[in-house]
């Protein structure tokens, strides 16, 4: 199963499914033509806005949450509720390992998942898991059978029932992005000193990268509410979606010690008379785009969930204005179209 294969993960609460849209009245957020998969070339009925499944890549799951491909192929898919971590090859799914450590209430549990860069010389896969006293960045070794006993190389971020963050990237640079939650406690956010509500950029040790804002810290972007995707596009530029309080989500393009003003303000940005505290040498950044729903971009694609977060889908951002807010496992759509941008990321 390659990268281009997996056009869309759908869990129903069991299932991976692959999937795509396309709007062709709606504007894109980059040029380009899209390619979701081998299989899907052509966009969906113009106009429509609607979701195709196109197949069933591997069910029996239980709330998958994240997926990262290994140089072969296959995919490491992470169970938030359960901890596992199973490989998907060709339809088959074989479990490797679990988080024992994995604390699983409301939207916390095994939430993120990366492959090193240099997979094939030192065999690193990276979780992002809740605990009991906080959430915390793992590194394990997969010797292609078997994660090894996972070592923390970052802990001490904030962990809730609610805003746990958890999704990971890394950069052309070759470091690791951390994209985590303020944990219910808005002002952490705006804290320099949290790990909360930030985006985290760290070497493969889990050291601060030397070149962030502050050298000695972590944090590379703040004043964020509760990141779900992170993607680079072909620029080498980093994205995040983010899910807002009510209805106004955003789609960031984040830059090194950039504050996105949660909780002053969300959506397209703060009034002209608002006042957004920074730390020095950080400046505001106002969002890229904001919409109304509850559709989440995995930079360049999209995560329609319901409220408990049983229903996840892995689609290309094409919702219409008009589209009503999703309410079940159908997929919500924004406003791109048939020039969608061709990156893709992990969701969930």
């Amino acid at each position: 199963m390659s990268r281009t294969l997996l056009a869309g993960l759908a869990a129903a609460a069991t299932a991976v499914y692959l999937g795509a849209c396309a709007s062709p009245s709606s504007p894109s957020v980059d040029e380009g033509t899209a390619r979701v998969s081998r299989t899907v070339t052509e966009p969906s009925t113009p106009g429509t806005g609607t979701p195709r499944v196109t197949g069933t890549v591997a069910s029996g799951l239980d709330t998958p949450w994240g997926v990262a491909f290994l140089p072969g192929g296959s995919a490491l898919v992470n169970e938030r509720n359960t901890g596992r971590i199973v490989e998907i090859t060709d339809g088959e799914v074989r479990e490797v390992g679990r988080v024992g450590e994995t604390l699983a209430q409301g939207e916390s549990g095994l939430l993120g998942i990366a492959v090193s860069p240099t997979f094939d010389t030192d065999r690193f896969v990276y979780l992002y898991v809740t605990t009991g006293s906080d959430n915390r960045v793992l590194r394990a070794v997969f010797d292609g059978t078997t994660l090894a006993e996972p070592e923390v190389i970052l802990d001490g971020i904030p962990a809730g029932r609610i805003h746990d963050g958890g999704r990971m990237i890394f950069g052309p640079d070759g470091m690791l992005y951390v994209a985590t939650g303020e944990a219910g406690e808005r002002e952490l956010a705006q804290d320099p000193e949290s790990l909360g509500g930030k985006i985290l950029r760290i070497t493969g040790d889990g050291e601060p990268a030397p070149d962030n804002p502050d050298p000695a810290s972590p944090v590379y972007s703040l004043g964020h509410r509760n990141v779900q995707g992170l993607a680079f596009d072909d620029r080498g530029r980093l994205w995040a979606s983010e899910f807002g309080q009510n209805d106004v989500d955003e789609l960031n393009l984040v830059t090194a010690g950039a504050n996105y003003g949660w909780p002053v303000t969300e959506g397209p940005g703060a009034p002209a008379n608002s006042s957004i505290r920074s730390s020095p040498g950080r400046s505001r950044r106002r969002r890229r785009r904001a919409w109304h729903g509850s559709t989440a971009a995995c930079g360049w694609q999209a995560c329609a969930e319901n409220a408990s977060g049983a229903s996840i889908s892995r689609i290309l951002m094409c919702r219409t204005p008009q589209s009503p807010r999703p309410t079940s496992s159908s997929a919500s759509t924004d406003d791109c179209g048939p020039s969608s941008p061709r990156r893709t990321a992990h969701c969930g």
